[in-house]
């Protein structure tokens, strides 16, 4: 059962029999029998927000181009899983931006790790960007006197390229939700000790060398998750006189080997219905809670295709990260402004028969000194042009001296 935002209205009063009274008695009657329509108030739980599409209750992932992509936030009661990218940098980088909105907004933690101790990936969440510091304007330049205005338009582009259109590459909503982030600096300890968070290490609870290590492991991970949310209060059977809140839970490389799970090792492996069996209980008890989960998983490891398939349609969102590290797009000029590409997998139809699908589905990530985004990835005018002569069957030698006599002629021609 998913979490919508219900508003209860207070019903009109009934209809007074207004016969055998005088004028005076019934204007008294129609001034007190009708009441104005007013809404109750809602049980506010900080950091969330309902969903203008369909009413769902939703929290920010922490990286606003993200929430945007998937329909305004992260569904509570949803799982989101995050394909790595091959050396877990950016798909780690995500996962923490999660658990530090958490943290910002004063939801609960459950973090669940099997190599790294859980306390290691708390201690590397950025550091929130406070709302009172001023951003600095750019100045604007002095005209110089004497120079004609028209000059000034005149010079701004080109004339081949007046008529392009503009192409907006930063994905954002009209309203902001959730914090930005600076991850050139880590989040303060006082910060991060004021957030309640619940750890699971997998080594102190299962020792690798157990027959049945595989399948023990996402038991005990999610009987632990289980007995959490029973215990802070997060089931939908708690009193709705307590306090609500709502509970974020970080599962970082499930399907690994460090997990004792044989996916990425066997073409054939052997536990192949493990890591599907406990995304179906885990996306089964968040539906009954208020809780949101983000699961990263190596998929480039994972040899069997139909399996990949049946694990990501157990979760509702599900997004994949090719990063250029390594590769040679990393030298490619085409991609020198990006360090990686964003595929939407799958994405939620709640409440809904139709899912509502991403405007563009060319997207790419870059990291900038402080801030991680998702743009949508485009060609500059150059390059577009050069693409475009070597695909008519053009020579690259005259597609690239065309291209060299146009850069030559954009700062003539004005």
């Amino acid at each position: 059962m998913l979490h919508n935002i219900d508003v209860i209205s207070s019903n009109m009063a009934a209809p007074v029999n207004s016969v055998g009274k005088t004028s005076a008695d019934r204007l008294q009657v129609n001034c007190t029998s009708f009441q104005k329509k007013t809404r109750s108030k809602l049980i506010s739980i900080p950091g969330t927000r309902p969903s203008v599409q369909n009413g769902q209750l939703l929290v920010s992932t922490g990286v606003t181009s993200l929430d945007y992509l998937l329909g305004g936030g992260l569904a509570v009661g949803t799982v989101l899983l995050i394909e790595e990218d091959r050396f877990d940098s950016y798909s780690r980088m995500i996962l923490k931006y999660f658990l530090a909105e958490g943290v910002v907004c004063r939801h609960e933690l459950f973090v669940a790790t099997a190599q790294d101790n859980p306390d290691e990936i708390l201690q590397e969440l950025p550091a929130p960007i406070l709302d009172d510091v001023a951003v600095p304007k750019p100045v604007e330049q002095p005209r110089l006197t004497g120079e004609p205005q028209d000059s000034l338009d005149a010079m701004k582009i080109a004339w081949r390229y007046q008529n392009l259109p503009k192409v907006q590459s930063a994905l954002a909503s009209s309203s902001r939700f959730g914090h930005y982030y600076d991850v050139s600096k880590t989040m303060e300890v006082e910060i991060r000790q004021a957030a309640k968070c619940h750890r699971f290490y997998l080594p102190d609870h299962i020792t690798p060398s157990s027959a049945a290590h595989r399948v023990e492991s996402y038991s005990a991970l999610l009987k632990s998750l289980q007995e959490v949310i029973h215990r802070e209060g997060f089931d939908l059977v708690t009193p709705m006189s307590k306090s609500r809140n709502i509970l974020r839970v970080g599962l970082h490389s499930l399907g690994s080997a460090l997990w004792g799970d044989d996916l990425c090792c066997h073409d054939k492996p052997r536990h192949s219905h493990a890591l599907t069996t406990f995304l179906y209980g885990l996306r089964a008890l968040l539906r009954s809670s208020l809780s949101v989960a983000v699961v990263t998983l190596p998929s480039h490891l994972i040899q069997d295709r139909a399996l990949m398939g049946n694990i990501t349609r157990l979760c509702d969102n599900a997004i994949a990260l090719e990063s250029f590290k390594g590769s040679e797009r990393e030298t490619n000029p085409l991609y020198k402004d990006y360090h990686g590409l964003l595929y939407v997998r799958q994405v939620p139809h709640l409440n809904c028969l139709a899912r509502q699908l991403p405007d563009h589905k060319d997207l790419a990530f870059k990291l900038k000194r402080k801030q991680f985004t998702i743009e949508r990835l485009h060609l500059p005018p150059d390059l577009s042009e050069t693409v475009s002569r070597v695909s008519r069957g053009e020579p690259v030698g005259v597609a690239s001296a065309c291209g060299s006599s146009a850069s030559g002629t954009k700062n003539l021609d004005f």
